[in-house]
């Protein structure tokens, strides 16, 4: 990868393929050189409303060729990217500006936010129209340029700061270990206000001299069809969307080389129904806002372990540690800690995250490798596994439940669309466990999902409480929220089976 800038990722295939597609979105298609002007004018229209090297910049945009435009455009000044997702509440986007404090806030229609420095659509396209070219900048790859924002998915996010070479290095790897090149087309169907998001689209594909197809459907039909009419190579999804399409082995899939699961646990079952119904087995992934993306990933083609979330990518060192901070032999179960690998191609290329944006100024993390929160094991051939995270885990008479071992066994009945284990509290033992299952169709049997757990899990493990809703609560990501989780257990919980 070497010192190459996200100012300029796109040379390679602008002297390659100028006229190749860079980017398919609802809007049209963007040539290499029509992304690279618009990226010029990104830049010198947020020149022209005072954004300096360092001041952040939000985009609370839908997923469409603006979005991408800006983000490069902002990297070009070396500002400081920020996405501030359109389907979050006002509370939670005005939490997220608050977090970051942006010079500018790009806003779509569905942001909410009335703060100093917002830039409606309209004026947007005004100060693109006349856009002069932004003073060159000198570009450190290593000072801040993305903030990632953690999904808080039990608690308030943080907001991760990583540099331009840390967002690059993710696709430099993925596209070389997996042979990529101008034949990509990716498409993503999550929101690319996920920093997380950006780097696997427009960068990625840039490296690869590929097309970025950003997706603004993430229904089933939506997605199909996106996959079908613009010949997706390689899709990412999460793993409530692949259930969907599992369930319609007769929408068109075909152009699929690579079909990827990411935001949450991809059971074998999933992974068995998908390749029954579109001959494709999905590729589990495992993530973290801190690397700033995919960590781990089955290889290319048919090969997986159950419940594992594929091989450690080469830039990364991954281990368990017990609660005393030293390192676990290879295949022992403790919390994963992440750092750079110490030997091979991508040596010394990886860096930790910078930090975290706290009042104003990025908060060093502590020494050593990062701790990821979550409890799993990686073997002595990479494959990592995870059990849970490390915060929820049930400690049921003295008795360790990890919520998504329990997740896993339930996910595999075709009625259960997604599942969500929780402790809850007990006079007696502590925390007993709880479950509250989303339904896939109109009936679902609780005594079915009791006998299941039976056969697959010891009696402790298995769920005391258990409550089925029309619709559990995600954030972006599909991640289901465990905020109020209890709360549901309380309002739809049925007798015992």
């Amino acid at each position: 990868m070497g010192n190459t800038s996200v100012a300029t990722v796109l040379d390679a295939a602008l002297a390659a393929s100028p006229d190749a597609p860079a980017l398919e979105a609802a809007s049209g298609v963007w040539s290499y050189a029509e992304l690279d002007e618009q990226a010029r004018r990104a830049a010198g229209a947020l020149w022209s409303l005072g954004v300096r090297p360092g001041d952040r910049v939000a985009a609370c945009l839908p997923n469409d060729l603006d979005i991408v435009a800006a983000f490069h455009g902002a990297q070009r000044i070396g500002a400081v990217w920020a996405g501030i997702g359109e389907a979050l509440a006002a509370g939670e986007q005005q939490e997220l500006f608050d977090l970051c404090a942006p010079t500018v806030v790009l806003a779509g229609p569905r942001c909410q936010l009335t703060v100093p420095g917002r830039v409606d659509a309209d004026q947007w396209a005004a100060l693109l129209a006349r856009a002069e070219t932004a003073p060159r900048m000198a570009t450190d790859v290593d000072a801040p340029a993305g903030i990632a924002f953690t999904s808080g998915t039990s608690g308030r996010p943080k907001a991760v700061v990583h540099s331009q070479r840390n967002l690059l290095l993710p696709g430099a790897v993925i596209v070389a270990t997996r042979g990529w090149g101008p034949g990509l087309r990716k498409g993503d169907s999550f929101p690319l206000t996920i920093l997380n998001l950006m780097i696997l689209s427009t960068l990625l594909t840039a490296q690869a001299g590929g097309c970025a197809v950003v997706m603004n459907r993430r229904d089933v039909d939506g997605i199909a069809e996106w996959i079908s009419t613009r010949r997706v190579t390689v899709w990412n999804g999460a793993p409530a969307q692949l259930h969907d399409l599992a369930g319609r082995p007769h929408l068109d899939l075909g152009s699929l080389a690579e079909a990827w699961s990411g935001g949450g646990d991809t059971s074998d079952a999933l992974r068995q129904a998908f390749a029954a119904a579109h001959g494709l087995v999905p590729r589990a992934t495992y993530g973290l806002t801190e690397a700033p993306t995919v960590v781990s990933i089955d290889p290319p083609g048919d090969e997986w372990r159950p419940g594992s979330s594929g091989r450690v990518l080469p830039q990364y060192d991954v281990a368990a540690y017990d609660d005393a901070g030293r390192r676990l032999p290879a295949g022992e179960t403790g919390e994963l800690r992440l750092s750079g690998a110490a030997r091979g191609v991508w040596t010394g290329a990886w860096r930790p995250l910078l930090g975290y944006w706290d009042d104003g100024a990025v908060r060093a993390p502590e020494l050593g490798p990062v701790p990821t929160g979550d409890v799993g094991a990686v073997d002595a051939d990479g494959w990592l596994r995870v059990l849970d995270r490390k915060k929820l885990v049930i400690i049921r008479g003295g008795a360790n439940v990890y919520p998504l071992e329990v997740e896993r066994v339930i996910g595999g009945h075709p009625g259960v669309a997604r599942v969500a284990v929780c402790g809850v509290p007990d006079e007696r033992l502590g925390q007993r466990v709880a479950a509250v299952v989303e339904r896939a169709g109109p009936r679902l049997d609780v005594a079915e999902l009791d006998a299941l757990c039976r056969r697959g899990l010891a009696g402790y493990k298995v769920p005391e409480f258990w409550s089925v809703v029309d619709t559990l609560p995600v954030n972006a990501m599909g991640k289901v929220s465990r905020v109020g989780l209890t709360d549901l257990v309380d309002q739809h919980r049925l007798p015992s089976p």
